[in-house]
């Protein structure tokens, strides 16, 4: 039993953990964005944990471009596994560096522009990714995922509106070359599953509403094309 007290009882667990558990590591990624950028943390959970119920109950499930993976858990939580992956190097040994053992998932070095894994998945999910994809790549690298999946799978694609753009730092804009509006991500997807589902997303609000005004668009999307 820890020899510090918290004044009100009810707090007392927090030292209880730390002092057996030890604090957590934002990671590589989160830690800048947590300083330089709070507000986009809490937008981040927000999108993790639309994924994570969208996906609950799924057994074999594969994030391409993950970053440091810190957002894992909350997958973890619906999920019964989770494959993250990378193309960085880097990002896959922060992750690893930092799986919790509460919420335990496989991290991999691979990038889906060279290929798919081998693996099956029944769910795939990628936030943040498909903008930064050149056009003239993006069927290749969704073609590899694809390979990937299973015939009932479902996948979940999420990028910054194509109007949002001009309300994007001159940073994000030298990245994000490849963004895309609802309509244009909808086709898109449509090529590769016969139903796809659009949502918007301003700051940590996931809607259904104009997709015009939307700073963030997801798309849905099921039953996979043969």
């Amino acid at each position: 039993m820890s020899k510090r007290k918290m004044r009100d009882p009810v707090n007392q667990p927090n030292i209880e953990f730390v002092e057996t558990r030890g604090f957590i590591s934002l990671g590589l990624l989160k830690s800048r964005e947590w300083i330089e950028d709070p507000r986009r943390f809490l937008f981040s959970q927000a999108r993790y944990k639309f994924v994570a119920k969208m996906l609950s109950g799924r057994a074999q499930v594969l994030e391409i471009g993950c970053g440091d993976a810190f957002n894992a858990p909350i997958v973890m939580q619906e999920v019964r596994s989770l494959t993250v992956t990378d193309f960085d190097p880097e990002f896959i040994a922060d992750a690893k560096g930092r799986i919790p053992s509460e919420y335990p998932y496989d991290a991999v070095v691979h990038d889906f522009l060279d290929g798919p894994m081998e693996a099956t998945f029944d769910a795939a999910y990628s936030l943040d990714v498909l903008e930064h994809i050149p056009e003239d790549d993006e069927r290749r690298f969704l073609g590899n995922i694809m390979a990937c999946l299973s015939s009932d799978a479902v996948m979940i694609l999420g990028m910054p509106s194509l109007e949002s753009q001009a309300y994007a730092s001159p940073g994000s804009k030298a990245g994000h070359i490849n963004c895309k509006t609802a309509p244009d991500l909808k086709a898109l997807m449509g090529q590769f599953f016969h139903t796809v589902f659009m949502f918007s997303m301003n700051d940590e609000v996931v809607h259904t509403g104009y997709h015009k005004m939307a700073h963030y668009i997801l798309a849905v999307c099921s039953h996979p094309r043969d």
